[in-house]
């Protein structure tokens, strides 16, 4: 019998739950004079969460959206991009950024790959933008 009147005592909260009334919601701009901030504010002020949990969420457009809020005190600074980091993120844009099909230019934009599995130009002849990509190496050959 004691066992029941603990389960009944628990309360299973989902984290990334919106509608749950365990932490304060502040309207748009009202969460200023807090000392909160948005992920993204963070990384404007170079800092992280840090592993810290959401003190507060911050809604617009009527509740349709939200954001989770974190104390500024309890943010930690922000890692440094090495070159191992830097060298693995334009790997990584570039394989959104190249045409796979016969025109093979790195585009300054991500393409339609999984649409359209090219860039326009290769899909159905729209002539692109010189300045919008980079064209590609030449190949060398070798005459020996």
């Amino acid at each position: 019998m004691a066992d029941q009147d603990q389960d009944q005592d628990l309360v299973d909260v989902d984290p990334n739950d919106p509608d749950d009334d365990f932490l304060p919601v502040f309207r748009w701009k009202q969460a200023g004079r807090e000392n909160l901030a948005t992920r993204r504010q963070l990384r404007e002020m170079g800092l992280r969460p840090g592993g810290q949990e959401p003190v507060a969420r911050i809604e617009c457009r009527g509740g349709k959206r939200f954001a989770w809020l974190y104390r500024i005190d309890l943010a930690k600074p922000k890692f440094a991009m090495t070159l191992a980091k830097e060298a693995a993120l334009d790997k990584a844009m570039a394989a959104r950024q190249t045409c796979p099909g016969p025109c093979g230019r790195r585009y300054f934009h991500c393409l339609p790959l999984k649409t359209l599995g090219s860039c326009l130009e290769c899909y159905d002849g729209t002539p692109a933008d010189p300045a919008s990509y980079i064209a590609p190496p030449a190949k060398h050959l070798l005459a020996a």
